[in-house]
């Protein structure tokens, strides 16, 4: 690969700042955030590269380099060592520099804002949603008045050729509706969606389609974000991200995935089973095709099993019909906006649905908090899908995540320990997701980042 030196201007509503804001900004990019900050900025230059191997990024950080240029003008940043692909004629790719301008957002220009703000915290309920609406806000992703229409659309990277190729043909039944989409921003089952609902929007000359890809500064190197994203937004880790979805989306869609959707699905069942959320409309749709159907049968008999009927209830499973899918989504939109008129909520921010600190809070996957991890039936099962959630929180980090990976190098594979039913159906599906080949892309030499500890009379799993 060929490397160049580049400037490049503002973008993503930094165009007009203040030459004392650009000063600060100058400053807070070369403290030590700045690291953070060029790990982002490399990996969504290198967005054309298909990996989720981190060395990759490490051998060009050797060399790479951002320096935030101070003018009167405006904002420029200079890079160092750019990966050439990023550029086309000397310029750089201009959905590519949009997107660094959303990390020097999002990761400098951002935590000053909200050093100065006191009002805003992340060590509350109340603050981290406040905090995660001036995000937002900030990053202009927030429009009043304009009627529910955003999808969120989770699964997998690490998908094959006939899944990825389904969930393109759902983003397009999709975006013929002229629905938009919001995923976490990555390839395979976050991509596709965003690929056929351009080709839907063109189709009915929509000129102004929404591609919003979420996502945080421990995954954005692992899943960088796809070339379709032209909102890109980094939020300050998972938990943050995950709320993000559930408050900006009007509609989810779930597709085949690992680990990382399992920790999506438990995140918003457990908020979903909340006794204060029993009444709010949340359409909630499985799919995928046919040869997919067994991977949604083990996620709800994994469901079943551990958080009961209850929870089974909160989704429809649509197996291999992306027609379905989508007038199931439109439907479900039309409940959703009719409940906030009439409960007065906006159509931007959920606002209403209730959500636990238990789903705020930031958990770090050390070996100690996994094997803390309360795991036991004998809990409301809302808080058991925030524990099981991080749970597969703690194996998504071991498996993609730097953090994660120098953990387990360190100290071995993270062991999970529970009552013995959890830990039998939690062992059986995670055995599935590796036989499966849905853990990583280089799935062939795949060695688990955990141990499920088995108490006595637990069942043994082959892999399906």
């Amino acid at each position: 690969m060929n490397y160049t030196d580049i400037e490049i201007t503002a973008e993503s509503g930094l165009e007009l700042l203040t030459n004392d804001e650009i000063a600060r900004l100058s400053e807070h990019s070369q403290g030590g955030d700045h690291e953070l900050f060029k790990k982002c900025i490399l990996a969504v230059l290198n967005s054309t590269q298909i990996t989720d191997e981190l060395t990759l990024y490490e051998e060009q950080l050797k060399y790479f380099d951002v320096e935030v240029l101070q003018l009167n003008k405006g904002v420029k940043l200079k890079l160092k060592n750019a990966p050439s692909t990023a550029l086309v004629d000397g310029a750089m790719i201009q959905g590519l520099k949009e997107q660094v301008f959303s990390v020097l957002r999002d990761i400098v220009f951002l935590k000053q804002e909200l050093e100065s703000n006191s009002r805003i915290d992340f060590n509350s309920s109340n603050g981290c949603t406040n905090a995660i609406f001036h995000i937002l806000r900030n990053a202009k992703a927030l429009k009043p008045g304009v009627d529910p229409n955003m999808v969120v659309c989770w699964g997998g990277h690490a998908i094959p050729e006939f899944e990825y190729q389904y969930t393109k043909e759902v983003g397009y039944r999709l975006g013929l509706r002229g629905l938009d989409i919001i995923t976490g921003c990555g390839i395979g089952a976050m991509k596709g969606p965003m690929k056929g609902a351009l080709i839907g929007h063109s189709k009915q000359r929509i000129n102004d389609g929404r591609y919003i890809g979420i996502t945080e500064p421990g995954i954005i190197a692992a899943e960088s974000p796809n070339p379709i994203v032209n909102e890109l937004i980094i939020m300050p880790d998972i938990e943050k991200r995950l709320e993000t979805f559930v408050r900006l989306g009007h509609s989810f869609v779930v597709f085949p995935g690992g680990v990382g959707t399992a920790e999506e699905i438990l995140y918003i069942l457990g908020i979903l089973l909340h006794p204060d959320n029993k009444d709010t409309p949340f359409p909630l749709i499985f799919t995928g095709p046919k040869e997919s159907s067994p991977y949604f049968e083990r996620i709800d008999r994994f469901i079943g099993d551990t958080l009961g009927p209850e929870a089974q209830s909160k989704y429809e499973i649509i197996i291999d019909d992306p027609v379905a899918v989508s007038r199931s989504v439109q439907k479900g939109i039309r409940a959703v906006r009719e409940y906030r008129k009439s409960t007065h909520d906006a159509f931007h921010f959920n606002w209403q649905l209730q959500i636990l600190w238990d789903f705020q809070e930031a958990f770090v996957p050390t070996h100690d908090n996994m094997a803390k991890l309360n795991l036991s039936a004998e809990q409301p099962i809302h808080l058991l899908a925030a524990n099981l959630r991080k749970a597969f929180s703690g194996i998504v980090a071991g498996n993609i995540k730097e953090k994660g990976i120098c953990e387990v190098a360190k100290h071995g594979p993270y062991h999970i320990k529970g009552d013995i039913d959890v830990m039998d159906q939690l062992d059986s599906l995670l055995e599935a997701f590796v036989s499966q080949k849905r853990m990583k892309l280089n799935a062939e030499s795949y060695v688990p980042c955990y141990k499920v500890l088995k108490p006595e009379g637990a069942k043994e799993h082959l892999p399906v």
